[in-house]
């Protein structure tokens, strides 16, 4: 163990780089080197490094007050919640503040059991919801490999991908819910067909199952619209949501139809630091900018851009959508992403060792893509070995 990490759990495989600033899409190390961010921290960093209008936030609220927890009403929360409710599908109307994606789901998947009173969850071959309890049991592969737990808290079935058949057997009276990613995050950016994500709506309508939708990485406008469920035009039950919901500060949030919250009491459920005021400051600044400055829009193009111009060099197709792509490599993506690096591009693999894995910043520009294709048509043979 080196003398950095001393005292630090070493979990995480790193690269080569230690950032210690950065502006923009832009990461810069301790002896200036300028790295062009093409991961966005998994997914984290929406609206990239020092944005004004965050940082403005940040220190606004954190003069006024720095926390203070759901004991007592605060208007910087229900100014957030009114915003996201707004930014979310319709019939989204009530929202749940935590602190990270696997919180959002396991609340979720929580909800779904207990407002249906059953016991079976339904869950998607490759797809990854977090590594607590319920979240884990619904992630594919877990129990083989990291999960913990002597037992998973309910019973659960996993289908294949856009396996409509089998997806529809799946759900029956005994589902409480079906959760699904949109696109397929930590699986290469996977995205599903529009008759699968049509059909589980069409299959929990029937059974009576709640359908949540898993968008920690696909929602606050990833895929070029506010969530996936917009990008699929499918109305979920709920709605979870984390990653770069705040820009970089650690929150997330449950977005559920009202209905759902009829029996909801106090106590019904409960969090120390999530809804903090710090957090709604910043997702307020997330949302307004993302409106105002016409993201979406800027997703849509710049994400078309890429597909147009960087399957070229180790890159042969592309897939997922908006800012959650995955570029097929002809090479492992470990070696792709290692070149990039030396060249100062940022990017990251997934579960699928043939996929580099790109989560930029919304902020992105058509310079950037550029940057990225020239360096990849640069990449040869040669550079892998």
């Amino acid at each position: 163990m080196n003398a950095r990490a001393a005292h630090l759990s070493e979990v995480y495989p790193t690269l080569p780089f230690q950032p210690v600033t950065g502006e923009g899409v832009y990461l810069e190390d301790a002896q200036q080197r300028r790295v062009l961010d093409f991961y966005g921290g998994h997914a984290v960093a929406g609206l990239g490094y020092g944005h004004p209008r965050l940082t403005e936030a940040l220190l606004t609220q954190g003069r006024q007050l720095l926390f203070q927890s759901n004991a007592v009403t605060m208007r910087i929360r229900d100014e957030a919640a009114d915003k996201l409710a707004a930014f979310a599908p319709d019939g989204l109307d009530r929202v749940f503040f935590v602190n990270s994606g696997a919180e959002a789901n396991e609340n979720a998947l929580r909800l779904a059991l207990q407002t249906t009173g059953r016991r079976k969850i339904v869950a998607i071959e490759h797809g990854f919801h977090g590594r607590t309890a319920a979240a884990g049991a619904v992630t594919w592969g877990a129990r083989d490999r990291w999960y913990g737990f002597p037992n998973t808290p309910m019973d659960v079935t996993f289908v294949p991908r856009n396996d409509t058949t089998a997806l529809t057997a799946a759900i029956d009276k005994e589902t409480a819910g079906v959760i699904i990613e949109p696109v397929q995050g930590v699986a290469g950016a996977f995205d599903f067909s529009k008759p699968f994500m049509t059909a589980a709506r069409a299959a929990c309508d029937v059974s009576g199952a709640l359908l949540i939708l898993d968008e920690v990485q696909t929602g606050i406008g990833r895929l070029g619209t506010p969530f996936g469920a917009d990008y699929f035009d499918v109305s979920p039950d709920l709605i979870t949501t984390a990653k770069s919901l705040g820009g970089g500060f650690p929150c997330g949030a449950v977005l559920m139809r009202d209905e759902l919250t009829k029996d909801l009491g106090p106590g019904a459920l409960g969090t120390t630091f999530g809804g903090g005021p710090l957090a709604c400051a910043l997702i307020v600044a997330v949302l307004d900018t993302i409106e105002e400055d016409g993201l979406l829009t800027q997703v849509t193009e710049v994400s078309a851009l890429i597909r147009q111009t960087c399957i070229c060099g180790p890159i042969t197709s592309v897939q997922g959508a908006g800012f959650l792509l995955g570029l097929k490599t002809a090479p492992r993506a470990a070696t792709v992403r290692d070149a990039l690096l030396e060249r100062n591009i940022l990017a990251g693999t997934s579960g699928d060792p043939h996929i580099l894995r790109l989560l930029p910043a919304l902020i992105l520009q058509p310079s950037h893509v550029e940057t990225l294709a020239q360096a990849l048509e640069e990449l040869t043979d040669e550079s892998f070995q």
